[in-house]
């Protein structure tokens, strides 16, 4: 190998490719957790290095050159080249202790996981969790996260994943709307219902069809991809929704509604990427997380 030849070093390399990917210096520095100024010096070191410009400049805008383009496949090679070679090093330690990070939806985020990270805590003081609380599925190759708590079966040949009971989910409205609708209890009670649900309700109209109800499109008069907002939204009176089952049981002024209707059920696996299982810390927050789900009851409110 001519050693000489290369005249750049890492931190450039990752300071390329992450403004190419995020598509600004600013946003690069947000994913890298540094600063826009030594993002940028380190893109115009990497540029001094090579003797080409990687992008054109106009303002705040960073509009990729095609020779960046030219070296950008090179330089996603390296990237998971790297991120391999963490994974292989992660896997390998043995110490109880540093990050692991979680990622789950937003509502098993912040209805189901405080309670295990109380237990994390008190059992392994050294493990430093960081919680990915997205509905996006993290890419668990590229170390987005190290351990992923999601509803659909994982298909990448590197991970292993584990299928824990399904848990369910039910209808819940706040007392206050409630008294102002009534509580509808099957589904010939829905007209006139306000509902609340995601931004593109298609695949929920097909579940619930599923279950023999007919609720139409108008009835969703409100909207949202966050599950916390659909909570908080629900408890402010503003309409019906259909939320795991258990994340807050003593919540006070909440009530399951469509009583006569079957708890919708949705599958659960933990995946992780298979070199990190052989790490300590990365096992024993996998085997916390599949030993709580396992004994989560799912049971709704009453």
């Amino acid at each position: 190998m001519n050693w000489q030849a290369i005249s750049f070093d890492w931190n450039q390399i990752r300071a390329f490719l992450a403004t190419a990917e995020e598509g600004s210096l600013s946003a690069a520095a947000r994913a890298l957790k540094t600063t826009q100024p030594t993002v940028g010096r380190q893109v115009s070191a990497l540029e001094d290095a090579l003797g080409v410009t990687l992008f054109e400049r106009a303002g705040r805008s960073f509009q990729i050159t095609s020779a960046g383009r030219d070296l950008l496949e090179h330089v996603r090679a390296m990237g998971d080249a790297a991120s391999r070679i963490s994974i292989v090093a992660s896997g390998q330690s043995q110490e109880v202790a540093g990050r692991v990070s979680v990622t789950a939806s937003e509502l098993l985020a912040a209805g189901f996981l405080p309670p295990v990270m109380q237990r994390l805590r008190a059992d392994a003081p050294g493990i430093e969790i960081e919680i990915v609380a997205s509905d996006r599925l993290e890419d668990l190759t590229r170390r987005d996260a190290d351990i992923a708590i999601r509803h659909v079966r994982p298909d990448q040949p590197d991970l292993i994943a584990r299928q824990l009971p399904d848990l369910t989910a039910s209808f819940y409205a706040s007392t206050d709307y409630i008294t102002k609708h009534g509580h509808p209890r099957s589904g010939d009670d829905l007209l006139g219902h306000h509902f609340i649900g995601p931004r593109d309700t298609t695949m929920m109209l097909t579940i619930l069809e599923g279950y023999g109800l007919t609720i139409a499109q108008n009835q969703f008069s409100l909207r949202t991809d966050s599950g916390v907002v659909m909570w908080e939204m629900m408890r402010a009176g503003l309409g019906i929704a259909v939320l795991p089952d258990a994340l807050w049981p003593h919540t006070e002024g909440v009530r399951r509604v469509l009583d006569d209707v079957a708890d919708i059920t949705f599958p659960v696996w933990l995946a992780t990427h298979r070199e990190l299982h052989t790490s300590r810390r990365i096992r024993l927050v996998f085997d916390a997380l599949a030993e709580a789900l396992k004994s989560h009851k799912g049971q709704p409110v009453r």
